[in-house]
This record gives structure tokens, C-alpha cells and sequence, in this order.
């Protein structure tokens, strides 16, 4: 998510397998005008694994032809496919965007397999997949969100396939929607990687366009080889700040009817993402065991139940009365929306019916408590960059700061005052997040705790890496108020910009006001790229953030920037 105005006014004074994808690469055409070599342009991918089938995907077409492929996929436990263990046969077409998804059942569980597609003696690259485990000790995850193309290079993609996870994780943001001017577009030119089309994305061509750019790009390639992905969309995979009935990047007055744009972009990702497709393509929500030791739910917090996101300057009472009334009684309502009820009865049931170690919820936006107090963001709540302002930031989080580290008996009338939650309440920064839906969190927060459940958050969406306690606020009983229910823990992006973009203060010092005034957050780090490794055994969930030092360069290093544990 690009920082919108809204948004960033609150903040901004803080101010390969080598070998065998080499191997497999070759093609060996047959020859002849009846016999035309087909093209692999964007290699191979697997996805959505399961103890007996995986999805696997391919894009194939003829040159200068928009006719039909078909294509025989093999699936077998050397690269050289001596024994194939499956195989089958599947068409790439026009109605397709020229992409090709087979589900290869019959596979035995916690095997690695390699696959490939072919056609008229032509092979495509060779990928490599597993199954989901019957019985597991250990799983490790890569996890990714926010990768941007025109922002700069996927190293982070080459670094993690480099990695010994065994699965991916895309979060969202697997492409953005913007023209090639618009956002974090201003090195794309000189690095070669300026977006295609050239518009912002409208139609199902445009769409299916974008995702072949990103699908070019060589680390998503390899990354895409060496292991499987469990993804899901965030907004840009369509527009912006979306919810269930519109998004703030589209105008229907110019840019037509939100659920025509919104089911193009979906067909898109259907057809160029290895996903496993139900009867109603919109509910992508969906559930995978790791032998009894994860169970993770992937999560749609999007598209599918949220209500539209409340404004924050409307809720802090900066835009008159009338629009703050109407903004809290959204944001207060007890029935207000993320999931929605037909996803919410979901979770709760798969929660509760799960026996595995570790409850997981793969989904996109932070759903830890990033709250600040309203006499902070009320002094921030400007547009202007003047010394003035930047001094009236600075003295309300100091001031805060100052209050909440002296003792209470202590503190003086003033300090008392901003330490009060009554005349100066704690909120949320980011009312896109689960910040902004209150009563949702709080409702699925208590299902985990009621169920004794240990519960981990991956997420993404803000470009920057934290590590979170989950709390109860004490919504309905304020006996439950702080009681803490899991961790999350929160990827940084894999190319997006993040808070050091726009930020004026530095690094050390953005750091430090976050991790200071926000009571559940552990850890921030705000200015690097990079994806989260989480590990799990039956004792410990353990993340490491792995961050690049640039993305401007395909020469990089890489490093470890934390590793934390929860035993739950």
C-alpha cells in the first residue's frame, strides 16, 4: 500500500535449483510447419500443495499465433524423469491469457517432485514442488508481500530461493495497478523496468499484461521454480485502499463500473497465479495442514467482507462535527466488517476443529494494535513541512514519551492528562488495517482465546518489518483488556518503498518513537527490504527477517536483521 495523503499526514512529521532449471531450459523443437516450437516465455510455477495433489502452472504460446497449445505435464522424483509418478494433459488458450493450470493429484505426501510441461517435443523449464507433510516436525515458510516492479530489482525473491524454506507465502501486493508514472516509478526508466502497459490497469488485457511483466522477471522465475507458493490478493492486485464495494484508486465516473474492473483483475490472477480455483473465484479463503503441526488459514481481508475504511482526520474530529459523529459511529459499530460473517463463521469453524499445533493466519494488512495517542496524531495532522510543524510534532510525542516513562504517582497534572485514555485516547495511525475494525479484531482475537489456541499473524501490506504482541482491547469485557492471545509477525516488502521514503526524521529516531509509543509493538525495523523465514516446531515459532541492502543492483548481500521466537 502506498501512504495516501489521509494517511501519511499523521506520520509524516515522525519524519535454483540452478542446475536443474539450467537443464530444463533447453529447448529440443522437433521441427517442421505442422510441428510449431511453442515459447515458455515465463517459466514454470506450483502452488496451493496438498498431501496427495499441487497445482502446477505454465504459460505457453505459439510465436505470431494465438492459437491453442496443448501441453503434457509430468511430474516425477528426479530431474532427469526417468519415473514419472503423474502425468496428464491440459491446453493453454486464448481464453486463458495463454496460461495453463493442471492439479496433479496421485502424489504421495511430504515429497519433493519435479515437473515440467511439454509440447511438440519442446520442454519448458524445469520446477521443482513438494507436498504437504502427514506427519511433521518442522516447517519453514518464506514470506513475501509488496513486490513492485518498477521500484527496483526482486532480490529478495533470489535470496530466498536460495534459502532452505520449503514453502512460499505471498501475502499480497504480488503486482501494483499504477501507470508507468505513477507510484515509486521514478528510478523504473533508468533500471529498465518501467511498467507495462503504460496506464493504470482497467481491463482484463491490462491486467493479464502486468502480470506477465512480472512474471518475466528472472528471480520470480526462480523463485517460482524452487518451491511452492500459498498466496492471496491484497488491493493493488486491483486498485488501491480497496473494499468490498470500491477502492480509493478508482473514479467510476471516469474509470467505469468497480465490479467490471474488479472482476478482470480477479480473472487475471487466476489465470497467471498458481492458485486453486473453487466454484466462486472471489473466495479465495482457504485452509492447509502441516501434518498436525500448522494449521494456516490464508485470509481474504480485502475484497471480499470489508467495510469501507473510516477517514482518520473525520474521526479525530478535524473535519467538523458532523463528520466525526458519522466516522465513529462506523468506527465504534459492533457489527462493522473485515472478513465479513460467511468467512468469519469459516475461520471460527477451522480454528476450532484443528488439532495442530500452531493456528496460523496467513493475511495482508497488520492486525496488531499500532495505536498512538489522538494528542500525537491531532499535532501531526498536517500537510505542511514548515519548522513550526515539524517543532509541534516533535513536542507532542516527546511530551508523551515523557509522560508515560515517569512513574504515576509522579507525573504532573499534564502528564496525568495525556496518560488518561479518556482525554486522550489511543488510535490506530492506519485505519486501512485491523486498526480500523475494532470489533472484528476483538471478535477474532477471542475466538482464539476462548479456543486456547496458540495463535501466530503473518502480514504485510506497510513495507516495513514488525513484530507485534496480539492484545485485547476489552471491548465487551474490560476485565479481558490487554490480555495478550499471539505474536504477529510482519514482513517488509519486496521492493515497495517503505517510512524511510517519506519520513523526515531518521531511522534511529523513527525507531524509537514507534517502539516507544506503541505499547504491543516489539520491534520496527522502518527502512529496509527483505521477507520474514518462519519456522515452526511443535516448542517454537521462530521468524527471521532477512533483509537486501539494495534492490538498485542485481549485486547485493544479504543479512539477518532479527530473529525472535514464541512459545505460546
Amino acid at each position: 500500500m502506498p501512504i495516501t495523503t489521509r494517511r501519511r499526514d499523521f506520520i509524516f512529521q515522525l519524519t535454483a535449483i540452478s542446475a536443474v532449471i539450467g537443464g530444463g531450459a533447453v529447448l529440443s523443437g522437433c521441427g517442421g510447419a505442422d510441428d510449431a516450437e511453442p515459447e515458455f516465455l515465463y517459466g514454470v510455477a506450483s502452488g496451493d500443495p496438498l498431501a496427495d495433489r499441487v497445482i502446477l502452472w505454465t504459460h505457453a504460446r505459439f510465436p505470431g499465433s494465438d492459437g491453442p497449445v496443448q501441453l503434457r505435464w509430468e511430474v516425477a522424483e528426479d530431474a532427469t524423469f526417468t519415473t514419472l509418478v503423474a502425468s496428464g494433459d491440459v491446453t493453454a488458450s486464448s481464453a486463458s491469457g495463454h496460461t495453463a493450470k493442471a492439479d496433479a493429484t496421485g502424489l504421495a505426501p511430504g515429497r519433493s517432485y519435479h515437473y515440467r510441461f511439454r509440447a511438440n517435443g519442446t520442454r519448458s523449464p524445469v520446477g521443482q514442488t513438494r507436498t504437504l507433510p502427514a506427519t511433521a516436525t518442522e516447517v519453514k515458510f518464506a514470506v513475501f508481500s509488496c513486490a513492485n516492479y518498477p521500484a527496483g530489482f526482486f532480490n529478495v525473491y533470489a535470496e530466498a530461493a536460495r534459502s532452505d524454506a520449503q514453502f512460499a507465502l505471498h501475502l499480497g501486493d504480488y503486482l501494483y495497478e499504477y501507470d508507468a508514472t505513477g507510484y515509486a516509478s521514478s528510478g523504473a526508466a533508468a533500471l529498465g523496468r518501467s511498467s507495462q502497459p503504460a496506464n493504470e490497469l482497467l481491463t482484463l488485457a491490462d491486467y493479464r499484461l502486468r502480470h506477465a511483466q512480472y512474471k518475466s522477471d528472472p528471480d520470480a522465475k526462480t523463485l517460482h521454480a524452487r518451491m511452492p507458493m500459498i498466496a492471496v490478493w491484497d488491493d493493488h492486485e486491483v486498485a488501491n485502499d480497496a473494499w468490498k464495494d470500491g477502492a480509493e484508486n478508482h473514479d467510476p465516473a471516469s474509470e467505469g463500473s468497480w465490479a467490471a474492473r474488479r472482476a478482470a483483475a480477479l480473472q487475471a490472477y487466476h489465470e497467471w497465479m498458481p492458485i486453486r480455483a473453487g466454484t466462486d473465484p472471489s473466495r479465495i479463503y482457504r485452509s492447509f495442514d502441516f501434518g498436525g503441526l500448522v494449521s494456516l488459514h490464508m485470509l481474504d481481508t480485502r475484497l471480499l467482507g470489508r467495510d469501507k475504511q473510516v477517514d482518520i482526520a473525520e474521526l479525530a474530529g478535524l473535519a467538523g462535527p458532523a463528520a466525526q459523529a458519522a466516522a465513529t459511529a462506523a468506527f465504534s459499530s459492533p457489527t462493522r466488517q473485515m472478513l465479513g460473517s460467511e468467512q468469519l463463521a469459516w475461520l471460527q469453524g477451522r480454528m476450532a476443529a484443528s488439532s495442530a499445533t500452531w493456528q496460523v493466519l496467513g493475511q495482508q494488512v497488520l492486525m496488531g494494535r499500532m495505536e498512538f495517542p489522538v494528542s500525537v496524531l491531532t499535532a501531526l495532522n498536517t500537510s505542511a513541512t514548515s519548522p513550526a510543524a515539524v517543532a509541534a510534532g516533535a513536542a507532542a510525542v516527546n511530551a508523551y514519551l515523557a509522560a508515560k516513562a515517569t512513574p504515576a504517582a509522579q507525573r504532573t497534572p499534564e502528564q496525568a492528562a495525556l496518560m488518561n485514555p479518556t482525554l486522550n485516547p489511543l488510535l490506530g495511525y492506519n485505519l486501512d488495517a485491523w486498526d480500523g475494525y475494532l470489533a472484528a479484531r476483538e471478535t477474532l482475537l477471542g475466538t482464539a482465546l476462548q479456543l486456547r489456541k496458540k495463535l501466530v499473524t503473518l502480514a504485510g501490506d506497510t513495507h516495513n518489518a514488525w513484530h507485534s504482541s496480539l492484545t485485547l482491547k476489552g471491548l465487551a469485557n474490560p476485565a479481558l483488556a490487554g490480555v495478550k492471545v499471539g505474536e504477529e509477525f510482519a514482513t517488509s516488502s519486496v521492493s515497495s518503498p517503505g517510512l524511510e521514503s517519506y519520513l523526515a526524521l531518521p531511522t534511529p529516531q523513527v525507531k524509537a518513537i514507534f517502539e516507544g509509543v506503541v505499547d504491543d509493538l516489539m520491534w520496527i525495523d522502518p527502512s529496509r527490504r527483505g521477507y520474514l523465514k518462519m519456522s515452526f516446531t511443535a516448542t517454537e515459532a521462530k521468524g527471521e527477517w532477512v533483509f537486501v541492502d539494495t534492490i538498485s543492483s542485481r549485486s547485493y548481500q544479504a543479512s539477518v536483521g532479527r530473529t525472535a521466537s514464541y512459545t505460546g
